[in-house]
């Protein structure tokens, strides 16, 4: 489910229209989150690593109204619930593209996360379809060989865009403490630099959980 914002009235009027005319709205910002006590508990507990850090950044991205604004038609929409568009790997070292919905159990969470992962792993090509076509998402990826620094992506800029793109990096042990690289690509019409704050804070919050 969605709801029309009404623009008119809404305190971002100015910075939605002044960001909406750029060629390139979007902003970045990577920096690394500290994952030691998550990445305990899912070791003490067994299960997949990665899916349960991104399964804690969606936690975070659905408690932060910016974060489910979407621009259709020039008219900004704030969805109820937003879900995961990954890239999945596979064996032969291409990836396709995949959807996990959010659920708020994480059980129940990476039970369908791994029926997508498996159905990608066996196809061929992108995997395009309605579900990796929908707005209610993040664009997640994971680069797992590079502790990066900075990360760009490949953007059409004739296609209105306005889905914020969360990138995994390789995680590194430092001083007793596991750093896991994340980048941030987010529309500045709908957001700032506030916001992302606000985003980092909760997915930390949660990740010490």
């Amino acid at each position: 489910m969605k709801k029309e914002l009404a623009v008119a009235t809404w305190n971002r009027k100015e910075h939605f229209q002044f960001f909406s005319r750029f060629e390139e709205p979007f902003f970045s910002l990577v920096t690394n989150v500290d994952a030691t006590a998550a990445y305990k508990k899912v070791k003490t507990v067994g299960g997949s690593f990665y899916l349960y850090y991104l399964y804690q950044s969606l936690a975070a991205v659905n408690t932060i109204e910016n974060f489910r604004y979407r621009i259709e038609e020039d008219k900004v929409f704030c969805y109820d619930t937003i879900h995961a568009s990954p890239t999945v790997l596979r064996d032969d070292t291409t990836f396709g593209f995949s959807f996990f919905e959010f659920q708020a159990d994480f059980k129940n969470f990476a039970e369908g996360a791994n029926r997508a992962i498996e159905k990608i792993k066996a196809l061929s090509g992108l995997g395009l379809n309605e579900n990796t076509g929908r707005l209610d998402v993040i664009h997640y990826s994971a680069i797992p060989w590079v502790s990066f620094t900075s990360l760009s992506h490949a953007r059409s800029f004739t296609y209105k865009d306005s889905v914020p793109k969360i990138t995994f990096g390789k995680y590194f042990w430092e001083q007793d403490k596991l750093w896991l690289p994340v980048s941030l690509t987010v529309h500045h019409g709908l957001m700032d630099g506030y916001h992302v704050g606000e985003f980092f804070k909760k997915f930390q919050d949660l990740l010490n959980e």
